[in-house]
């Protein structure tokens, strides 16, 4: 630890207390949280218990990898480090007993989550509106975010459409227990609710984790602070590691004020400040140190570096967003060809994911290399996950999340009762869903028809499954039933327009014609292919897909401001430095510049060596160019440090530029 500063040393030594490090950007607090673990090891606390949280599994790896470099042999044996979510669902597939689950709960994700409230909409109303399910979907979120059970969601709530609402969320409660389902959110209520109703099974993981760190604690929802409060106990062994000028999640339920309540609920709680960026320049730093200071602080702290003073922040105006785009573009090849840079030095943020289209474009048009992070997987469209979830289910009957999935899509007059009663069915039998709809017992629970329609699905299932297990050409059959089934017309009756109909077919078609290739590819080889093989490589390749962001190649990275934190570059371009884009107009109208100002200085503490802050005079808008003002924010920067475009270059500078350009062109002749 020779190597860490005077406070980090202090935050891997206390051990004793209670300890919340606030850490600065760019600070090491991953370092701190790595270089504790290895520390309790050594003071002789087994690795098994201890337990570190984080926020993303890229994080989570990370911070694993670090840890494996400092412990040798068995030492780290046992270590959790993980998501809040993964340790959640942990909980819940260990304790499913205690919670009325059978064992291999299903995980829904938002997509599943929406297909349910959509039934159950239908079947209170006749009818919905897909706005109107959203709406409720996020509602419902925000209360499971805030701790509030759908008993204590109809009690506290007065307006007419949030008593609805708080009516769906006990409904839906109750479909995902017979679905035995949980959603992404319950991965941290039911542990907390669980804890709170069992105090034998909270001594057992209390006993399990002895030490517990959190990273990003400013991100925590109540919820989250809730479970974090129940497995430290009254013993409050723990660290946990925030920034609240990183605070940028508030509209997933965030709360930076978890920092402050620390105070309240741990008197013993010992506070270390970690100042000292390791990251950006000295200019970077007073420029970001200046702009987060117009927000309130609960804890006051200023980022301090040892590095030179560095470069003037740039900013560009332009005249619309088409010349923004090729500016920043030129920008770039410029600075890479003169500075003899690389691609993957450079990053490009802004504020909404729409406002990477153009760079795309231009990027593109130049043939220069660049990665979206963030970006939607081909596997995560809709329409895809509902092909994969037939495939998933002819090679696995017992696949219970795959047959929700598609049970009724296309529809199939299944509804949200018949299901949720299938499920209760299902779970008293101990039997997978899709056998529970060939018995005979299903009768004494539900009536003819819908028990006929599950049959006929069940019965429907099994013939396709005796085909594809006879046939050769496997994709030419799964074609033949979905042309079957009516997909395409399902989808161009379940999509907002025509366009978005083809595009999805589209994708459809994609993939089968992929699927085809991979068969061909097997079979050219001499080995058989089964499904279930298929289907498991499918599987894998989505898993490699959404991994691909560990990848670094030499491209220009292109992100949301909320996609970088944690990130840095030598040279960044936030994008976009506008009234109604930064701050949101949304932040404008509901007075809430605060965040959206965190925000502003998270893109500028991206910045290694440069950082140059662009903004339009005209930008369109619904197709409508309309006139743009420079953000509020660039006012609140330090004048003397930034740098507006048209100065003159030095006669150094242009010599500089002239010698680079000529070892350029000797290198592409070589």
């Amino acid at each position: 630890m020779k190597s860490l500063n005077s406070e980090q040393q202090a935050a891997v030594k206390q051990i004793e207390r209670p300890l919340l490090v606030l850490a600065g950007a760019g600070s090491g607090k991953t370092r701190v949280i790595t270089e504790k673990i290895a520390y309790l090891v050594r003071q002789g606390l087994p690795a098994r218990h201890i337990a570190a949280l984080t926020f993303t599994n890229k994080a989570a790896r990370e911070m694993q990898s670090r840890v494996s470099k400092l412990l040798h042999g068995t030492q780290s044996h046992g270590l959790r480090v993980s998501t809040f979510h993964s340790l959640g669902l942990d909980i819940l597939r260990k304790e499913h007993k205690s919670l009325g689950y059978k064992a291999a709960i299903t995980l829904f994700d938002e997509y599943d989550k929406l297909i349910v409230l959509k039934s159950l909409l239908a079947q209170k109303t006749g009818d919905y509106d897909a706005k109107q399910v959203e709406q409720f979907a996020a509602k419902i979120g925000q209360w499971k975010n805030a701790f509030l059970t759908p008993e204590q969601a109809i009690a506290v709530e007065t307006l007419p459409l949030n008593i609805e609402i708080a009516q769906v969320y006990a409904d839906y409660t109750r479909c995902l227990l017979a679905y035995n389902a949980v959603d992404f959110d319950d991965l941290i209520l039911k542990p907390v609710l669980l804890f709170q109703a069992n105090p034998d099974v909270l001594t057992k993981w209390q006993n399990r984790i002895r030490y517990l760190l959190v990273d990003e604690y400013q991100d925590t929802n109540l919820t989250q602070y809730q479970l974090v409060k129940l497995l430290v106990g009254t013993l409050a062994k723990f660290t946990v590691v925030g920034d609240d000028d990183q605070s940028i999640y508030a509209w997933r339920g965030a709360q930076p004020e978890n920092l402050a309540q620390l105070q309240h609920d741990f008197p013993r709680l010992e506070v270390i400040k970690l100042e000292q960026n390791y990251r950006s320049t000295g200019r970077i730093l007073k420029v970001a140190n200046q702009l987060i200071a117009n927000n309130p602080h609960v804890f006051e702290k200023r980022l301090w570096s040892q590095l030179e003073h560095g470069e003037a922040l740039r900013v560009l105006a332009h005249k619309n967003d088409e010349v923004e785009a090729m500016q920043v573009v030129s920008e770039i090849m410029h600075h890479k060809l003169m500075k003899q840079t690389h691609y993957k030095d450079y990053a490009i943020l802004y504020r909404g994911n729409h406002q990477s289209r153009l760079f795309e474009q231009v990027l593109r048009e130049r043939n220069v290399p660049y990665f979206i992070s963030g970006g939607t997987s081909f596997f995560a469209y809709a329409e895809v996950k509902d092909v994969l979830s037939y495939l998933r289910l002819l090679s696995n009957h017992e696949d219970d999340a795959a047959f929700l999935r598609i049970v009724n899509t296309p529809r199939r007059e299944i509804g949200a009762t018949t299901l949720e009663k299938l499920g209760a069915y299902a779970r008293e039998r101990q039997v997978s869903l899709f056998a529970a709809c060939g018995e005979m017992g299903l009768s004494t629970r539900l009536h003819d028809a819908p028990r006929l329609r599950l049959q006929q699905f069940h019965d429907w299932i099994l013939q396709k499954t005796a085909s594809l297990n006879s046939v050769s050409n496997k994709i030419e059959l799964i074609n033949e039933l979905l042309d079957q089934m009516g997909y395409s017309a399902y989808l161009r009756e379940d999509s907002a327009s025509r366009e978005t109909a083809e595009r999805r077919i589209k994708n459809v078609q994609e993939l089968l014609a992929w699927l085809q290739r991979m068969v061909e590819k097997q079979t050219a080889d001499g080995d058989e292919f089964s499904l279930t093989e298929l289907v498991a490589k499918v599987m894998l390749l989505d898993i490699l897909e959404r991994n691909r962001e560990d990848e670094v190649n030499d491209e220009i990275s292109l992100m949301t401001l909320h996609a970088a934190k944690g990130l840095e570059f030598p040279h960044v371009f936030l994008i976009g430095v506008e009234e109604k884009i930064l701050p949101h107009q949304n932040s404008i109208d509901a007075d809430s510049i605060e965040e959206e100002r965190r925000l502003a200085y998270v893109g500028i503490t991206r910045a290694q060596r440069t950082c140059t802050l662009s903004y339009c005079t005209h930008r369109k808008q619904r197709g409508i160019l309309e006139e743009c003002l420079p953000s509020r924010f660039l006012d609140e920067l330090p004048a003397e440090d930034l740098q507006y475009a048209g100065r003159k270059l030095s006669r150094e500078e242009i010599k500089q530029n002239l010698e680079n350009l000529r070892k350029a062109c000797d290198e592409e002749e070589l």
